[in-house]
């Protein structure tokens, strides 16, 4: 007679990995996670910031809380905004003032990444790259990220599959990603003075913008591989320069393309640093490769 089945655990929801893998998420662990957000948003002073101002900083994020806590418990579909404001202890019409849709609920940053995103391209020093720029802006944030220590990593991994499952979410994070390409492309076109309907700065914010998604999805990689939280701000930064350095291969010379230079010298220096990049980039595949090929190989000798 075989073995019965063990019994699912009433307090512990699983996240998909491969095809043979899943990542047990406590809700226990996704609670105490949501509860020291809270606690680190209560504690932030900001200088610039009065007490009124402070006062609706932290509703607003307690409302967004709440609710993204209370969609990954149950379901997007299955709670009702009035659900969320009595549990947020404000009134469905103050989550409304500060949440135009129940979709924006969950997004709740996409106005700071726009804006963070803008202010790294447009305020860039002169020998930044629009790639290095973006790059810096999102070690920034990852670094804000880790701050928030090893307890948000239930409720980061909570919150992607929650968009993963929900059709809504992900009809909100496309619309999320067109506005994000958007105000990068204005800010390219704003940094170099053209057009923004030029090819270039259009085909570069989609590429830029990317790179907040391999971001993302390097974090939940990692996250659902074991990567030690010490450990996880490196590894997604070091995938996020990976990619980063793909993109400079023809990205390098946007300033040059768009600004209308043609002297020999600047065409020669865009040449030779796309050569260079390109090294760079068939190098670090080759390492990659060259890792995963170990990795299989280690996988395989672990299954005989």
């Amino acid at each position: 007679m075989s073995p019965s089945a063990p019994t699912p655990d009433p307090d512990v929801a699983e996240l998909e990995v491969g095809p043979d893998e899943r990542v047990p998420v406590s809700r226990s662990e996704i609670a105490a996670g949501l509860a020291h957000i809270r606690e680190l948003h209560e504690q932030d002073r900001r200088p610039d910031e009065g007490l009124r101002e402070r006062k609706k900083r932290i509703t607003r994020q307690l409302i967004s809380d709440t609710a993204t806590w209370m969609f990954c418990e149950r379901g997007f579909d299955r709670v009702r905004v009035a659900e969320v404001a009595a549990e947020a202890g404000v009134s469905e019409k103050t989550v409304f003032n500060y949440f135009p849709t129940k979709e924006s609920l969950v997004f709740d940053r996409e106005d700071d990444v726009v804006r963070g995103l803008r202010e790294a391209l447009i305020e860039r020093g002169p020998d930044e790259s629009p790639t290095q720029a973006v790059v810096a802006f999102i070690e920034r944030e990852c670094r804000h990220i880790a701050g928030m220590g090893a307890e948000f990593q239930p409720m980061f991994l909570a919150f992607m599959r929650l968009i993963q499952e929900t059709p809504a979410l992900q009809v909100a994070r496309q619309r999320m990603a067109a506005n994000l390409v958007e105000a990068v492309r204005e800010a390219l076109a704003e940094s170099v003075g053209v057009d923004p309907r030029d090819p270039e700065p259009s085909v570069a914010a989609h590429a830029l913008v990317a790179l907040w998604e391999v971001q993302l999805s390097s974090r939940q990689r990692h996250i659902r591989a074991g990567t030690p939280p010490a450990a996880l701000f490196d590894a997604v930064i070091d995938d996020t320069r990976r990619a980063a350095r793909l993109l400079d291969t023809g990205l390098w010379s946007f300033n040059q393309v768009a600004q209308g230079a043609s002297a020999r010298s600047q065409l020669q220096a865009a040449a030779a640093a796309a050569n260079e990049a390109r090294a760079q980039v068939f190098e670090a595949l080759r390492q990659a490769k060259a890792a995963w090929s170990e990795i299989r190989r280690g996988h395989d000798d672990g299954r005989r």
